[in-house]
């Protein structure tokens, strides 16, 4: 696993700006133009220092863009061409650059009372970008407003309807989907998880433009300590979802599913030596949606497996040490390790827990 230290956001911002950032190479600039498909990860390298890193469709690192600091959730949109990366939670700080340096990198902070959860996704149409964020004194997932053609200025916030609020996307109508994960945290105590005997895991549907709760599912008493974590979306609108479980080793809970609007959430079951193989873990989750396959991984017993995108059905299993990120590929996916593989090549550097397609 990689480690690193939590970085004050003032002192971030003090050091932070253009310099942190390598404008790419024209070597790298040629290979991006050249390449089908183009993947970002966060990574650490070998001299301990953290980049984004570009990799190719054979799984190649093209170029890097340098950070201060670890990074966690990336998104993209395929609309303006902007990607952004976040700080790991409790982070303070979110870096938007553009993979084919048609505009220069910037990076923002997040607002007084607030940090950003690791995950964010673009509107449709490209012009707003929504961030989930913790108001960490009032205990409550919101989700950040920015503008993305006014310097991605926040513009406000709506409520996320649950606590420990981490992925969240949108949907081509416009809907936001949130996953809380449930665990209550505060700044002041780093990443120590406060409520695991009274955690709230929920599922949230709610109107991108206001804010307003349409849907909210709340897991049952019995999965409590099942923290709603990453989710991808469906050609069919369908939403897959992927957990951690913080209760007992030896439980064996589900830790996937999927549901759509007006539907009741419906867990995919394992076998059991599947769901020890995953650890009661799954770090990342994707959907290739030309192929309909449903992609999971999890580093704790290092595992990525294959399901059918329509009921879930296990079609594969493939073990890989350390496994961290996925994410769809023309065939089926990409798939990434801490230990520096990605896709079949291996680099010197620990890849981190989420890929994104460019």
């Amino acid at each position: 696993m990689i480690d690193t230290p939590l970085i004050d956001r003032r002192a971030f911002l003090r050091a932070a700006g253009l310099s942190f950032v390598a404008g790419l190479a024209p070597r790298a600039a040629f290979a991006l133009e050249r390449a089908d498909a183009v993947y970002a990860s966060g990574l650490k390298r070998p001299d301990g220092s953290f980049a984004i890193g570009l990799v190719s469709e054979q799984g190649g690192l093209i170029d890097e863009i340098a950070l201060p600091g670890r990074v966690h959730g990336l998104c993209h949109s395929a609309t303006n061409g902007l990607s952004v990366a976040f700080a790991r939670r409790p982070g303070t700080f979110a870096v938007i650059f553009d993979a084919r340096k048609h505009v220069e990198p910037r990076i923002i902070a997040a607002a007084e009372g607030r940090h950003y959860f690791g995950h964010g996704a673009f509107s449709p149409d490209g012009k707003l970008f929504y961030a989930s964020e913790n108001d960490f004194d009032a205990n409550a997932g919101v989700i950040g407003i920015y503008d993305c053609l006014s310097g991605f200025e926040r513009l406000g916030e709506v409520p996320a309807h649950g606590i420990g609020t981490h992925d969240i996307t949108v949907t081509d109508d416009g809907l936001l989907v949130i996953a809380n994960g449930g665990i209550e945290t505060h700044p002041d105590f780093g990443r120590t998880k406060l409520n695991l005997d009274h955690m709230e895991p929920s599922l949230v549907l709610a109107d991108a433009k206001s804010g307003a709760l349409i849907e909210k599912h709340a897991l049952p008493p019995e999965l409590r300590q099942l923290s709603t974590r990453h989710l991808d979306v469906g050609s069919d609108g369908r939403i897959w979802f992927a957990c951690q479980y913080e209760g007992a080793r030896t439980d064996r809970p589900p830790l996937v599913g999927h549901f759509a609007r007006g539907e009741a959430v419906t867990y995919v079951h394992f076998p059991d030596e599947t769901t020890d193989r995953l650890g009661n873990y799954v770090g990342a989750i994707a959907v290739n949606r030309t192929q309909g396959l449903v992609g999971i991984v999890s580093p704790k017993n290092g595992l990525w497996a294959v399901l059918d995108g329509r009921d879930g059905r296990l079609l594969s299993e493939t073990i890989l040490p350390d496994a961290a990120g996925i994410a769809p590929s023309p065939d089926s996916f990409a798939v990434s390790s801490y230990r520096g593989n990605f896709l079949d090549r291996q680099s010197p550097v620990a890849w981190d827990q989420h890929i994104i397609r460019l």
